[in-house]
C-alpha cells in the first residue's frame, strides 16, 4: 500500500514537471536605447562676409579717389 501511494505521488509529479516545461526556451528581449545626434544650427559665414565688406570698401575708396594734379 505504501509503495501504490508512492506510485501515485511520483506520477503525479512527473506529469506536472512536465506540463510546467511545454512553452519552451523564449529568447530574451533586449531593449536597445535610441542614439540622438545633436547637430549644431547652420548659421551665416562671417568668415567670409566681413573680409567681402572691407574689400569692397577699400575698392570703393579707390575708386573715389581725386587726383587733380
Amino acid at each position: 500500500m505504501i509503495m501504490t501511494k508512492f506510485a501515485t505521488f511520483a506520477a503525479a509529479l512527473g506529469l506536472t514537471a512536465t506540463s510546467a516545461l511545454a512553452g519552451g526556451y523564449v529568447a530574451p528581449v533586449v531593449d536597445v536605447e535610441p542614439v540622438v545626434v545633436e547637430e549644431e544650427p547652420a548659421s551665416s559665414n562671417a568668415g567670409l562676409v566681413v573680409p567681402a565688406l572691407l574689400l569692397l570698401g577699400v575698392i570703393a575708396a579707390v575708386a573715389s579717389d581725386d587726383d587733380d594734379s
